[in-house]
């Protein structure tokens, strides 16, 4: 059994988690640590014996947020050495085919790392059963929730059973159509709000090389920025690339023949064709359709000293800044520092828990749906460029002092409420220092018109 860090004389508190996905597995891991009994309930069924049945996903990048729950679970080096592939910017394709780099980090040349879902989640069920105080129930459904009394009510779907199970602490877990979420929305003074865009996504594949290596150099995010859509790719460790196209709903529904389709990537994206195979591109693009996107805000998180939701279930995001797993990494790394600074009673966890993260989960929400309009648009503008050119140059001058938004959300553990803040900020330094070099050159002219003028 793992060792539980010295907390068996604390009283041993009994904890379900509803939801194995990446959230629940890592927060019960945590709370294992604690020396508390955990039950993990998850729907669907284990993902290490099925590892396909949940079909593809948006791929993962994994940052400094999630790096450090993954340390403190003793999971960070294993998944950093041993799987992530580090990307060190974004790779930007033109029309004509050509590239460039823009790199995340110039100064500090710091990474984020493209992971496999079903690979991490694994991983994080494989770490549990190395703590005896951690039970597993895969194929059960809750139907029926009782938050304040800590009863909840699961379907076992593989027999059609019914089970009664209690406990001192609920946690949902479970992902952006929460059950948990469900039930507490019956509570009154719970504030919920969705966001579906009109934009989804749909995924396509280029595979390895023939010689069993990458097509695209392997070390970055590729992005094909169109203005209204773009499309990205990200590596796996098969030397595979998981691309994805995000475009207006309407735009995919006139891409109904495969004679569009063609004509459609010929005009946008030519140089992604030989790399996917014009077949492959056709069979998978008309294989499924475009999945949507939405984006959840609610608060308070929690019922009493009872129940609390975290990651998608308290706050999904779109996936545009590659910090809806990061974030709900943090959920847990917050939440078990809490659980340190008030000795485990729950009331006390909860209650702060609930007031302090909803501004930061608000803010990387309304972010993630700015950096689509980036992501696809804004970077090929000379405006950004020049914006990034000037962040970088003054982070580089002065480190300690300037911080660029990409890099306070996605190197530090700055909270994002304050990564808004300090953008803010910046914004303002900088629109009085062109105002000053503005007035200045105009001033400069005028002197040097008049001496002219003059002479």
């Amino acid at each position: 059994m793992a060792m539980q860090n010295g907390h068996s004389n604390k009283k041993q508190l009994d904890v379900i988690v509803v939801g194995a996905g990446l959230v629940g597995s890592l927060e019960a891991l945590y709370l294992a640590k604690r020396g508390h009994r955990v039950r993990l309930y998850e729907f669907r069924e284990d993902i290490r014996k099925t590892p396909q049945a949940r079909g593809r996903s948006i791929n993962l990048a994994l940052s400094v947020r999630g790096r450090r729950a993954l340390k403190d679970v003793g999971l960070e080096t294993h998944m950093i050495k041993e799987h992530g592939i580090p990307m060190t910017g974004r790779r930007i394709h033109r029309t004509d085919g050509s590239t460039y780099v823009i790199p995340y980090d110039a100064n500090t040349k710091q990474s984020i790392y493209s992971v496999g879902r079903n690979y991490l989640n694994g991983l994080l069920l494989q770490e549990s059963e190395q703590y005896g105080n951690v039970e597993r129930y895969f194929n059960h459904k809750l139907i029926e929730a009782n938050l304040k009394k800590g009863s909840l009510t699961f379907l076992k779907t593989d027999t059609n059973e019914t089970i009664n199970v209690t406990a001192d602490l609920i946690i949902g877990a479970d992902g952006a159509f929460s059950a948990v979420r469900k039930a507490m929305m019956k509570q009154p003074f719970f504030d919920f709000s969705q966001k579906y865009i009109e934009h989804g996504y749909l995924e396509l594949c280029i595979p390895p090389a023939d010689n069993g290596g990458f097509l695209m150099p392997a070390n970055y995010l590729h992005i094909w920025p169109r203005g209204e859509f773009m499309m990205i790719a990200l590596p796996n460790q098969d030397c595979s690339w998981t691309v994805t196209l995000f475009m207006p709903f309407a735009k995919f529904k006139n891409l109904d023949t495969e004679e569009k389709l063609l004509a459609f990537f010929e005009k946008y994206f030519p140089d992604s064709i030989p790399l996917i195979g014009k077949q492959k591109l056709v069979e998978d693009f008309f294989a499924v359709k475009p999945s949507p996107l939405v984006a959840v805000k609610c608060r308070p998180y929690h019922v009493e000293d009872k129940a609390l939701i975290i990651g998608d279930a308290a706050h999904a995001v779109v996936p545009f800044y590659g910090q809806g797993m990061n974030a709900g990494f943090e959920d847990c790394t917050l939440l078990d520092q809490l659980f340190q600074k008030h000795h485990d009673n729950l009331a006390e966890i909860l209650q702060e828990f609930s007031e302090t993260r909803w501004e930061d989960t608000f803010a990387i929400s309304d972010l993630a749906m700015y950096n689509y309009i980036e992501m696809r648009d804004l970077v090929t503008r000379p405006s950004y460029k020049f914006r990034k050119a000037m962040d970088d140059f003054i982070f580089w001058l002065l480190p300690n002092f300037w911080v660029p938004l990409y890099n306070s959300v996605t190197f530090s553990t700055m909270p994002y409420s304050l990564c808004i803040k300090n953008r803010e900020w910046q914004d303002r330094v900088l629109k009085k220092f062109l105002s000053i070099v503005g007035i200045g050159a105009l001033i400069g002219g005028a002197v040097a018109f008049k001496i002219k003028y003059y002479s």
